[in-house]
């Protein structure tokens, strides 16, 4: 599959079908990260695969899902993740991770999309909640958790911009993602 493909292929799902994820399928998608560029190659990441039942249970109260659409709580039960990536930053490599999380998050969402998983970056997160649930010692911050599993609804791209709203569902529950033009994208520097 080309790049373009997976990135066409690589939308937030945040609904899923129940098909459980396994720990080797965790496992691979963490090789892809292994080979990822890391700020300065200090590699300061950690991570935490959850893929059973009982380990899901303990993660998914900790997370807060798609403000935009608000007063959605998030997947009910039999739509929820069937996996996590939960990526953490030890402090004792490195205070800044920030960017080594995001690369890593998207390398791990690009290959379950090879693999036909869906998947969504969480960044709202009840921190010390999941510290807790998870019994992390003070030198490993929570960054992102990455939800995985087998998509459970439709998600289409826009061309448009993303105000007022980011993202929305239709009537139909088909969640929409605007996307601003390449024209948009691109600054032109005066006499440059």
């Amino acid at each position: 599959m080309m790049l373009r493909e997976l990135l066409l292929r690589t939308r937030s799902c945040r609904r899923f079908e129940q098909v459980p994820l396994d720990e080797a399928t965790l496992v691979e998608l963490l090789e892809l990260v292994r080979l990822c560029p890391s700020a300065a190659n200090r590699q300061p990441l950690k991570f935490v695969l959850a893929w059973r039942p009982d380990q899901l249970a303990r993660i998914f109260p900790h997370l807060r899902w798609a403000a935009a659409l608000a007063p959605w709580p998030g997947p009910g039960e039999g739509e929820r993740p069937t996996g996590y990536v939960v990526i953490l930053g030890d402090i004792n490599i490195s205070r800044r991770c920030e960017w080594d999380a995001a690369i890593a998050a998207q390398a791990i969402l690009l290959g379950a999309a090879e693999r036909e998983l869906g998947g969504c970056m969480i960044a709202s997160i009840d921190h010390a909640g999941l510290r807790s649930a998870l019994g992390l010692p003070e030198h490993l911050a929570v960054l992102l958790v990455v939800a995985l599993g087998r998509p459970g609804e439709r998600v289409v791209l826009e061309e448009g911009r993303p105000e007022p709203r980011p993202y929305w569902r239709d009537d139909h529950d088909v969640h929409h993602v605007p996307k601003r033009a390449l024209s948009e994208l691109r600054w032109t520097v005066p006499e440059f």
